[in-house]
């Protein structure tokens, strides 16, 4: 007791100094997004011991100079190596219709639009799985496969065994998932077979107390692209995993939206794989940088924009505000989180006042309950200003999709949320076609038919207990 009275004032004041410090940290950090900044100094203030911790883990957007610097090299020696197969006159699609987004996608990282590719929509699960299969079936050079999510179950063996049989039969399979998303499948037995087959299998962002100590441990790559000999690629929401989503069944089914895609864009969404492959393993698979897909008749231009971190930090919600400002008479968001900054909430609430029909579809039901209190404390805001909710009844919906006046789609692996603007490796698909995009707004449609449309007597009824959690949720949102 002596000696905890002799060192107390010693180390309260230097707990004292660590909360300044790190306020102050905050307060240089913030001036990006200052209600980012207020939350964590009230975080800091409420809770400063678990506050400092907690910046400490979650607090800075470090990927480390090394990893950023390389990913910059390895971009140029790709444009640099690959130069000659990209024939120019056919590779970039001239828009002048869509020149602002096109320009602005372009700035923040994007590719060129690409013309004649083939789309294939898909939202239901099955159909994505036994179309991934056939394809890496009868792969010839490669798969290339990056997920967030492998889950050992059903769909995560089924997909594997596909794995497995092309690579036994020569096909070079490289494996990249997200060590957090798909930890127990890294593990798993499934997972030692594809490794004893030949296939190539690495852990993206590997979660380690070594790394804790330079960088955040909560930076995840939430991408889902699969490259099939360079000619073939998918991208959109799903994991690989069955629409009954073990870890969380009672949320089930998932519903998602992918596209299939021949054409060009394969390409882009290949130098994608390729970058974050060189990130994780120093190496990268020169046989695939000699394919460049040709356009395809009757396809359309496409543009592909990775966004993280090691990128534009401001890329994919500059994009997503453009789209909402672009849109005249109609805009539909589905996304299964939906957490907005006030630049968001203000883009949406203007558009409906200013005569654009803003539809915004979510799960009645979903897996976080503090994601769903932040989402509920908007409601009165936008519906006040005209807005268009509506709970999703069937699962919980996980298409991230956009359509902008039956013109403009974006089809997307990132979620209407803070950590998917500043901290995910996500991609983004904008696809400048109005029939593409009338077909995307007919399946947004298919989604607001199976939900419950949220009243202003709902919102208006809710309890003192529930307006609190959700409004309380809401200042915090920031963090999330």
């Amino acid at each position: 007791m002596h000696l905890l009275s002799e060192w107390w004032p010693a180390v309260a004041a230097s707990w004292a100094a660590l909360a300044w410090g790190v306020a102050l940290r905050v307060l240089l950090k913030g001036a990006r997004k200052p209600a980012s900044t207020l939350a964590w100094l009230m975080v800091l203030f409420f809770l400063p011991g678990v506050g400092i911790v907690l910046w400490f883990l979650m607090g800075e957007t470090v990927v480390g100079g090394r990893r950023r610097r390389e990913r910059e090299q390895l971009n140029q020696r790709l444009i640099e190596e690959t130069a000659h197969l990209r024939p120019r006159a056919h590779q970039v699609a001239q828009l002048p219709e869509y020149q602002a987004e096109v320009s602005l996608a372009s700035a923040v990282g994007g590719a060129p639009p690409r013309p004649g590719n083939l789309l294939t929509l898909m939202s239901d699960t099955e159909q994505v799985l036994e179309s991934l299969i056939a394809d890496i079936d009868a792969a010839r050079e490669h798969c290339h496969l990056l997920f967030y999510i492998w889950l050992d179950d059903e769909a995560g063996r089924t997909v594997a065994e596909s794995v497995e049989r092309a690579a036994r039969r020569g096909v070079h399979c490289r494996l990249l998932l997200d060590d957090v998303g798909s930890r127990a499948f890294l593990r798993s037995e499934t997972c030692g077979r594809l490794r004893a087959a030949g296939v190539e299998v690495v852990r993206a962002l590997p979660v380690s107390i070594l790394r804790m100590l330079v960088s955040r441990i909560d930076l995840r790559n939430h991408r889902k692209l699969a490259i099939i000999d360079g000619t073939i690629g998918y991208t959109g929401s799903q994991n690989i995993a069955s629409a009954s989503f073990a870890p969380k069944r009672k949320y089930a089914p998932w519903v998602d939206c992918m596209l299939r895609v021949v054409g060009p864009a394969v390409r882009d969404l290949q130098d994608i794989f390729v970058t974050d492959w060189h990130a994780e393993t120093d190496t990268y698979p020169k046989d695939a940088l000699g394919i460049s897909p040709t356009p395809q008749e009757g396809g359309v231009p496409v543009q592909v924009l990775p966004t993280g971190p090691s990128h534009d930090s401001e890329a994919l919600e500059q994009m997503s505000l453009a789209s909402i400002h672009r849109a005249t008479e109609e805009l539909v968001l589905t996304t299964p989180y939906f957490v907005p900054g006030p630049a968001e909430v203000a883009s949406l609430c203007t558009a409906a006042r200013r005569g654009v029909r803003v539809v915004l579809v979510l799960p009645a039901r979903n897996d976080s309950k503090l994601v769903a209190a932040v989402s509920r404390s908007h409601y009165a805001s936008l519906l006040r200003a005209g807005v268009e909710i509506h709970e999703f009844l069937d699962g919980l919906l996980h298409a991230k999709t956009l359509t902008v006046d039956r013109r403009l789609a974006l089809v997307t692996t990132a979620n209407f949320d803070q950590r998917s603007f500043d901290l995910n490796y996500e991609v983004s698909t904008l696809i400048y076609d109005s029939d593409f995009a009338s077909q995307l707004r007919f399946m947004q449609m298919g989604y607001v038919e199976r939900s419950r449309r949220v009243g202003w007597e709902r919102v208006a009824q809710r309890g003192l207990g529930t307006r609190l959690w959700e409004n309380a949720a809401g200042v915090f949102s920031p963090l999330l």
